[in-house]
């Protein structure tokens, strides 16, 4: 079943921010990775979830997603996001 990475972030540095979002997505794609939802402001409908910005990525399976994660290559550009960000990030198995 598909791999759902779901992230939550406020970004802190524009910049370093940027240069992040412009390399990860060969790594995303390496992967077998693809956006679904790729930065938005999202609209709270119920609830105190208020999240600044949403990113959803798909991938292949939950194991492809977490090759993702753990792609010793992207381990850079995950500490560049950890530094100029403040995020929150959930993997999920799709139902088909």
């Amino acid at each position: 079943m598909k791999g759902y990475l779901v992230l939550d972030l406020s970004i802190k540095v524009l910049e370093g921010f940027l240069e992040y979002a412009e390399r990860i997505l060969a790594f995303i794609e390496k992967h077998g990775g693809r956006y679904i939802v790729q930065g938005v402001v999202p609209e709270n409908i119920e609830g105190n979830w208020i999240p600044e910005r949403l990113i959803i990525l798909e991938f292949p399976s939950t194991e492809k997603a977490k090759e993702f994660l753990g792609d010793p290559e992207a381990q850079d550009l995950f500490s560049l996001r950890h530094n100029t960000t403040d995020s929150q990030l959930i993997l999920a198995e799709g139902c088909v």
